[in-house]
């Protein structure tokens, strides 16, 4: 019996943060709410993985 074939799940760069696995958010301060810079962090998408299973993409209304 010959040994089972591992095939590796079929992933493609995420969109939100186009594969870095960061993404950045405006930072406001004060009572109007200026936008004073920005701030990275973790792409919630993907989970700083940087690439999603090709069947959770988000092309398909999710």
């Amino acid at each position: 019996m010959a040994p089972r074939k591992t095939t590796k799940p079929q992933t493609i760069p995420c969109l939100p943060c186009k594969g870095t696995g960061e993404v950045s958010r405006p930072v406001r301060v004060g009572r109007k709410r200026r936008t004073v810079g920005q701030q990275t962090g973790m792409c919630l998408n993907c989970f700083g993985a940087g690439e999603v299973a090709a069947d959770d993409s988000l092309s398909e209304g999710r």
